[in-house]
This record gives C-alpha cells, structure tokens and sequence, in this order.
C-alpha cells in the first residue's frame, strides 16, 4: 500500500481512533524500513501544517478531534487577536492572555473554547507553527543601559529588547531594521539585533523605505532583471511589424492623469454602420519583450503590481519598459494587443476582434483637457490644439454615455465615493489634501476600459480557455442582515429575499444628495466583499457582469500581463482556442498570490497616505472643525473633517457627560442615563488635541454633537 498524507489521516481518523507515537503509526500503517526516513519526514510535514499536532508523550493526534484549528494569527494593537482560518466561517477570538507569544501574522494552532450567544469563537494559541516576522522595522529607543526597537507595524505588540553590543552603534530616534534573534513568549518580550540603519524617520525616503520593509515588498531589482532590461531593443524589427494589424493611420489618443508616465491603454473610434460604433482598446503589448520564467519576469510576479505612493512609484517592471518601450508615447510606434469591439446605439457588443497590433498614438491627452474640450472650452490655444480629434472625443463620450447607462440598467454598482490627494512640498511634507476630481474624461475611460476586459473574459468563457478572472463574490448572508439593520435606522429597507447588484444600486440612487449619502456607501461598501483573482469564474457581483477579467494594465499588474498570454494563445489558434493554454496548472497558484499581493500593495498605499495625513495635521493642535461621524466602535467615535478629508478619534473615555453603551449592529453609542446617541452620519464640532506620528493618529475632542 502506498502511504501519502491522505492514507495517514484516514488511518489515524478512522482505525486507530486515538493519539499516536511515532512507533505506533509505523507499527499499524506496515510502514517498510526502508521507508520509515521519508514516513517520519511526512508526519513532520503534517505536523507543520497543523493538521496532525504533537502532544506531550510523543504522541500524534488529529487537531479537528481536539476542536483544533490551524490559521493566521491577525494582532489588534490593543493587544487581543483573532484567528483566521479556512475550517471557520467567523474568525476566533484570542484575548491578550492567551496569544502565548504570537505575532501579527504567525501561522498557528488554536483551540476554540468556546462560542457566545452571537455565535462568536473564543479560544487559545496553542502553538506557533510559522513566524511571519524574521526582521521587523522600527524606531530605536535607549532607555539608560536598555536599548530597543518600537515596531512601526502597530499590529506588533511587543517592543523588541536589543542587547549590548547588538545596535550597530545606531542612535536613538533612528529608523532600523531589527533581526529576531529570540522570539517572544507569554512571560518576555522578543530579543534581536540591529542589521541596517535605516536614517531619520522624518526623511521622505526612510519613511518609504521604513513602509516597504513593514510589509516585505520588494523594491530593488535583481542584477538579472537590470541586465535584461537594458539589453532589451528599443527600435521593433519590420518583420514584427508586418505580422501585425497596422492601426497607424487611425487616430490614437491616450488619455490619462497630469503626472502619469507610464501610458498602457490607448483609445480610437470610428463609426462603421449608421447605428454601430467601432471601439478600439489598444493596452501595450508588454509579453512581447516580458519573457515567460525570465528574469524579469520572475521579479514582476513577486511584485504583482506596482505601487503608488503620493510622491513616487514603486514600479511593477524597470522603468526602460514601463516608462519608455512599453509606455504608448505619442508619435512613437509601439506594439499592443487590440480589443476592437462594435457596440451598437443600445450598448451590446455586436462583433469582437482580438488582435497583435502597431500603433502610433496621435496625442498624449489629459483628464482635464479632453473634460474642457467636451464642456466646450473657449481657450483658443486649446481648441485649436486638438481640432482634429475633438469629433472622435465626442464620438466617445456618445458611447460611454450609451455604456454607462446600460451597466447601469444591468445592476452595476456606482459608490462614486470622494477620493483625496495628497500635494506635497518639495522637501516631501504635505502641504494640502484635496478632493480628487472624477470628470467626463475619467469617466470615459473607465467604461472603455470595462467593455474590454469584459469582452475577453467572455472570451475565455465561452471558449472554456484555462484563464484567470477577476471576480466578486456577493455578500454574505450576515454582511446582508447587519447592512439592512444599519439602512433601517435612516428609513431605508431592502426588498425580501435574495439581494442583485441592482437592488444596492437603487438604494445609492435613493440617498443620493441626502446627508447620509457617503456614510450609507461607506457601510455597504464594508459590508461587501473583496474583489480576487480566480481560475473559477464566478462573476463580479459589483459590477454585475457575468464575465470580467483585467487584461487593460499589464504594465502595472501581473495578472494583466498573464491574460495578454493566453489571449495570444487563443489568437494563434482561432479554431478553437489551444486547449493546453500556458501555465494551466500554476494559474491557481498565481490568482491567489498576485490576490495576496494586491492587498499588500493598498495596504502600503495606505500606510503612507495615513502617515501625509498625520503629518499635515501636526502643526494643528487646538484648531476646531466641523465633521461627521464615520466610525462608531466600542473605545470611541471616528470624526473626518469636513472638507480636508482627514478622520481622527474622539476617545470614549474624553466624552464625560454620561456612560455610553457600544450597539454594534446599530453602529451607534447609546448615553446610559441621558439616552443621548452618537451614530454614524452624525455632523459633529470637535478640537484637534493630539497628534501621533507614530500611531497615525489623530485625537479630536468633542466640542458640540
């Protein structure tokens, strides 16, 4: 009998019934001597993975028999946790006596202890199977004869002892990155070693660099990549050239911010019919020069995507490809992968056409000019600039207004929520936050970009291609209960029985203008899930499309790049499609990391704006603002500023006028003796009176509400 991990656990479940020594497994499994090596080395295996735990005595038992569940360990920086797992539905809750030692992220065993009315999990960390931290960043502090590092993750709650001699001579206030020598347990703190000095945490690099060690992404090339890179031709043979649909003699356009660099998608149109619009979407053709398993290659999918910080990139690929070969500059040929699609006056996609193509784009376009142009701009220099393509621009807006429309009617979710930008000095220091404008042009792109990478995902569907998909899942059952209870509080209900896209949708439409307009997006936007890549397509709930894929940023997502890849591969044979697409069994391997890496990306992302953010308010302590409630939790109430797009705390303990009671589901304190209730949506005057660079907080003081 052959013995595999399956053989184990079904003899250890089913026969055996009980724990196990070593000596016993061999002994009833029949394992052969000359197999016993690679058997223990198995068990091993399982062990780590925290299906089978090791008792005291030596044993070997199953962890589900011991109510035992294997998963991450998420910190809260107030010193609790959770367990996420894949056995659970809900995570398990671990309370700061119980966390034995584990750190944000650790792969650990826990026993669920037990589960309250709410139906909530509590348990215990049992054991530690993976450290996720063998280096953490932070700031070094010398108290007297003690050094050590205060982590700048907030997650990590434990400061990190450095002994004598183990500093590399750094000075206190400096940013570091520490090497865990001695990790944390239940009754001492982590010990470790100082091996980089990092500078002063107020340098707008180190505080890059201190975000980017936080979360372990990578941001220096290899030497492989860089000798790639620049080995790579600029000028594009004629006999590539000539394999190619030629798109040159047709109007081009980029459209894209003021400060963009890398310009991956393209624009034209034309009409062919009377009633028929001809939409092309032309997205460099990054897999001609981005070689399968190269070196390259291999650094774009451990980066995943590229990173946007206020005042720099991060970049997916070396700046010779994003910046300049692959970037569709205008008046410069380039290769790309066209998406042609005729979409009639009702907005259905009549024909589609995928095709290797070469372009020259006519003009590098800008959001805010092709808006002035369609709002009918009067600035001579402008309109007569651009007089050959303001027809095609409003050809353009024709079609994405047909579009819209019918995403709309379909169910498609719009939030429309404001988004902020930072503007910096030039020293790195913010020096204003202001809302991001969302015009005509934006919303233009956005719709041919959808068309497109709907339209070859539909492909890939109906062609049963092995692919990647970009998808989201509707919300939960309890997401939709908690979320209707919240609406019900402004007056709002949800019709009975299963919820569509369209039916959130609605709602949007119906609190539109109101006051509780952003807040009730925010909630919903919570309450619903995380979009994903998957190998399984299951539709975009949000969207409300059947098929969706993201194949119009290969220069700053690898999935992007991927999909360019089959799609070849379909073209190359149209009578079908090629059943072995590449890499067909690592897709799930690469959706579900280039899904990891996302998250890291926003997370960093975040960090650093939280931190711009903090550091525009500093020079503002005893200023008073009008805000709304954006957050209710049980130690206080979220306030964002009205109009500089900042939120700060107003801690519950500071709120002196009664006992406040937390109504989770009503996101609401509720006054104990005044009955006097804060909530979500609430318009506030509060006084800024701290501000912590390291906690990236904000603490606001209740004035009036």
């Amino acid at each position: 009998m052959k013995i595999n991990s399956q053989t184990i656990l079904k003899f250890m479940g089913e026969v055996a019934g009980r724990p196990l020594s070593m000596k016993d497994l061999i002994k009833g499994l029949n394992v052969p001597a000359t197999d016993r090596h690679k058997f223990r080395i198995l068990v091993r295996e399982l062990v780590s993975d925290g299906v089978i735990v090791k008792l005291k005595g030596d044993k070997y038992g199953l962890a589900e028999k011991m109510n035992l569940v294997t998963g991450l360990f998420m910190a809260h920086p107030d010193g609790f946790g959770f367990v996420r797992t894949d056995e659970m539905k809900e995570d398990v809750f671990i309370s700061p006596r119980c966390i034995k030692g584990a750190m944000n992220g650790d792969k650990v065993v826990c026993r669920v202890e037990s589960q309250n009315k709410d139906g909530r999990y509590s348990g215990r960390i049992i054991r530690i199977l993976n450290r996720a931290h063998p280096t953490v960043t932070g700031i070094y502090e010398r108290d007297s004869a003690l050094g050590f590092v205060i982590p700048a993750d907030r997650k990590i709650n434990y400061d990190i002892y450095i002994p004598r001699g183990q500093t590399m001579k750094a000075k206190t206030g400096e940013s570091v990155v520490v090497e865990i020598t001695s990790y944390p347990t239940s009754k001492r703190n982590p010990e470790g070693k100082i091996v980089e000095i990092l500078g002063h945490p107020d340098d707008p690099d180190v505080e890059i660099e201190m975000v980017l060690r936080k979360y372990n992404i990578p941001h220096r090339f290899s030497d492989g990549t860089t000798i790639e890179a620049e080995a790579i031709r600029k000028e594009i043979p004629k006999s590539e050239i000539q394999r190619r649909v030629d798109f040159r003699d047709r109007t081009v356009i980029t459209i894209d911010g003021e400060t963009a660099k890398d310009f991956d998608d393209a624009v034209s149109i034309e009409m062919v019919e009377k009633d028929v619009y001809r939409l092309g979407v032309h997205i460099a053709d990054v897999s001609y020069y981005v070689k399968e398993n190269r070196d390259i290659d291999r650094d774009a999918f451990e980066r995943g995507t590229s990173i946007y910080f206020p005042d720099r990139a991060i970049p997916m690929l070396p700046f010779k490809l994003s910046d300049d070969i692959c970037s569709l500059r205008p008046d410069e040929d380039r290769l790309t992968m066209s998406a042609i699609l005729d979409i009639d006056r009702s907005g259905n996609v009549v024909k589609t056409i995928f095709t290797e193509s070469v372009i020259r784009s006519a003009e590098r376009m800008t959001y805010t000019n092709v808006a002035a142009l369609l709002n009918g701009s009067t600035d001579p220099q402008l309109v007569e600039r651009y007089k050959s393509i303001v027809k095609p621009l409003k050809l353009m807006r024709e079609l994405a207004q047909i579009l819209g429309k019918k995403r709309t009617e379909e169910g498609s979710i719009d939030f429309d929520l404001p988004e902020s930008v930072i503007i910096l000095d030039s020293k790195g220091k913010p020096e204003a936050i202001l809302r991001a404008e969302r015009n005509v042009a934006h919303k233009l792109i956005e719709e041919f970009m959808l068309a497109a990478n709907r339209a070859v995902a539909e492909r890939f569907a109906t062609m049963n291609i092995p692919a990647i998909y970009r998808v989201h899942q509707e919300p939960g059952e309890d997401s939709i209960k908690d979320f209707e209870e919240f609406v019900g509080n402004f007056g709002y209900t949800l019709k009975k029985g299963k919820l569509t896209p369209a039916d959130f949708q609605r709602l949007l439409e119906r609190i539109k203008g109101k006051p509780e307009d952003k807040m009730i997006s925010m909630v919903m936007l919570r309450h619903m899930r995380q979009a994903r890549y998957s190998t399984e397509n299951i539709g975009h709930f949000g969207l409300a499309f059947e098929y969706y894929t993201h194949f119009t940023s290969p220069i700053r997502r690898y999935p992007d790049l991927i999909v360019h890849r089959i799609l070849k591969k379909t073209i190359a044979k149209r009578d079908g499609g090629d059943k072995s697409i590449l890499l067909v069994d690592e897709l799930p391997n690469i959706a579900e990391h280039v899904s990891v890496v996302e998250r890291r990306a926003e997370q960093a992302e975040r960090d650093i704006v939280d931190l711009k953010k903090v550091q525009f308010m500093k020079d503002k302590i005893g200023e008073v603002y009008k805000g709304i409630i954006s957050g209710v939790t049980s130690f206080g109430i979220f306030v964002e500023l009205q109009d500089i797009f900042v939120e700060g705390l107003v801690h519950i303990s500071s709120v002196g006028d009664d006992y406040y009671i937390f109504n989770e589901k009503h996101h609401s304190l509720i006054g104990e003796r005044t009955r006097k209730i804060y909530k979500i949506g609430d318009e506030v005057v509060v006084n800024l009176v701290n501000v912590s660079i390291e906690k990236r907080q904000i603490d606001l003081l209740l004035v009036k509400g």
